[in-house]
């Protein structure tokens, strides 16, 4: 049988979810990043459409991506397409016969399917479109339940459900290559976690933002706001070795009242630990630790290669950090107080940005990459408001819709160069860089107005926001 890389001329069918929709291209993206490829789309691409038309990959390439993408249902080998089932058909016809001739020769069995996006079809209308593509030179036998060989006759009929055409918009066939990963949204629900807090992040919005942080096998991973270590979950199922960090003792500890409906108190096994234990991946488990994330705890070196984190907006869970503005009697120094328990204090939001990007800047390797979620006012928005670092390169900026006035963004930077550079360089230019470019009196104005306008929505959406 003659390999996929014999064949010449291959274009590649992507079929998505239509859910999350700002998510697939960076998604996508740095999963052919992890191979060294490009996103190259076929011309009249479409973003928000439902299936992507790529070039330039080999079936490995394919495959390397279903094996990890969520917002990716399935993908195909692409054989034709057309707007009318006669341009399909003209399609394929044309298509060379040497790149179909190992899946329909007499010895192959196969299945054709039909899916239709945004239209639902009866069994007999399924039935007439597969009879009519039997100008296919197909050969072998026919098989429903164990088929070698799987194809898919494809029809979006747009994404409007209130205006649905009686034909549909585009027309794809292809052979079935793989499936993505949607199946993790089930598996590692929160629902059915071990260990879960108030505001655990949800399974498929973890995965994916792996997925942007480009984490694969080996990889070490860092989380400076775990709470119930959800993100840590994701990225020790694609490999890496995962830590974190959190100023909530009782969290850290898997202390204190439940978040589970008709449960007080957290049972002496629920920690972040035991989490990644029901998922097999404890081997990943490097530590957590009670810390705060406003003080330096780490020797100064790049130690990760990705930093995933959703930190807290003050809504459902506080933003507090150590310290005290008052006068507060201190014990000699090298006396320790046994069962101390620091003071803390409003940790403001323009304040965790700041030192989350400077932590970055200094502790992520060079190509690492952070991935943070960042609480945004709709009507007020600009792309000004996200946090800028000279260290660090914006790649994607991603809105979650939570209500009418309020959304959170996905935004993920990559580290371009070092702290030390970024000082030569201010150096040389008679230059003083802030680490948190850009922090003005507007902002600082826009973040703290913003719990007070999110606490408000907060009773009217059902988020894992914090």
């Amino acid at each position: 049988m003659a390999t996929s890389n014999s064949r010449s001329c291959l274009k590649y069918l992507l079929h998505l979810a239509h859910d999350n929709l700002d998510f697939r291209l960076p998604e996508i993206t740095a999963l052919l990043a992890l191979r060294g490829k490009p996103f190259h789309p076929c011309e009249n691409f479409r973003e928000k459409a439902p299936f992507w038309c790529l070039n330039d990959l080999s079936e490995e390439d394919v495959h390397s991506i279903m094996t990890r993408s969520i917002c990716a249902k399935s993908a195909f080998e692409l054989w034709g397409h057309g707007q009318t089932h006669s341009e399909l058909k003209a399609s394929l016809l044309n298509y060379p016969p040497e790149n179909m001739s190992p899946f329909t020769h007499k010895d192959s069995t196969y299945r054709i399917n039909v899916y239709t996006f945004n239209k639902t079809l009866e069994f007999a209308d399924r039935i007439k479109r597969i009879d009519a593509l039997e100008y296919l030179s197909f050969e072998g036998t026919v098989s429903l339940k164990s088929p070698q060989h799987i194809f898919c006759l494809l029809e979006d009929y747009g994404t409007d459900p209130n205006n649905i055409p009686e034909q549909p918009n585009y027309i794809y066939f292809g052979r079935w290559i793989a499936d993505g990963q949607r199946e993790l949204i089930r598996s590692h629900s929160v629902k059915n976690r071990h260990f879960i807090g108030n505001t655990s992040m949800d399974a498929g919005l973890s995965f994916i933002m792996a997925n942007h942080a480009k984490v694969k096998e080996n990889d070490i991973v860092f989380d400076p706001f775990v709470g119930t270590g959800s993100l840590l979950v994701a990225c020790s199922h694609f490999g890496a070795y995962v830590c974190g960090t959190d100023i909530d003792y009782n969290t850290i500890h898997g202390k204190g009242r439940s978040s589970r409906k008709n449960q007080t108190w957290r049972g002496p096994d629920e920690n972040i630990r035991a989490n990644l234990r029901q998922y097999g991946t404890e081997k990943m488990y490097l530590d957590v630790m009670v810390s705060d994330a406003s003080k330096p705890v780490w020797r100064e070196a790049a130690l990760f290669d990705a930093i995933i984190t959703d930190p807290p907006y003050g809504i459902r869970e506080s933003t507090r950090r150590t310290g005290s503005n008052k006068d507060i009697t201190r014990p000699p120094e090298g006396i320790y107080v046994e069962s101390h328990i620091p003071v803390s204090q409003a940790y403001h939001l323009s304040d965790i940005f700041a030192d989350l990007l400077n932590f970055s800047a200094h502790h992520l390797v060079m190509g690492g990459r952070l991935v943070y979620w960042l609480p945004i006012y709709r009507p007020e928005y600009c792309d000004e408001m996200v946090p800028h670092h000279p260290c660090l390169r914006l790649i994607s900026n991603c809105e979650q819709t939570l209500s009418s006035h309020t959304s959170r963004r996905l935004i993920t930077m990559e580290k371009i160069r070092g702290p030390e550079e970024v000082d030569r360089l201010a150096h040389l230019a008679d230059l003083r860089f802030s680490p948190y470019q850009g922090h003005n009196a507007f902002r600082e104005k826009y973040f703290s107005g913003l719990n007070k306008r999110c606490s408000k929505e907060d009773n009217k959406t059902d988020v894992n926001g914090k």
